[in-house]
């Protein structure tokens, strides 16, 4: 059994997809654009909690 290990192609066997990259571009600025509105609003409940106490 002195042989060489099986042949694995290093490239795949489909293109890539082309708009693989502008996907996942919109994807991360909408989860950025998703968080700060979360963290604005989260802000301004504090604001208005605080200042609707004083």
């Amino acid at each position: 059994m002195n042989r060489p290990p099986p042949y694995f192609p290093q490239n795949q066997l489909s293109p890539p997809d082309e708009g693989r990259y502008r996907k996942f571009k919109l994807i991360v600025a909408g989860l950025v654009i998703a968080l700060i509105v979360i963290v604005s609003g989260i802000a301004y409940g504090a604001y208005y909690l605080i200042s609707s106490l004083f």
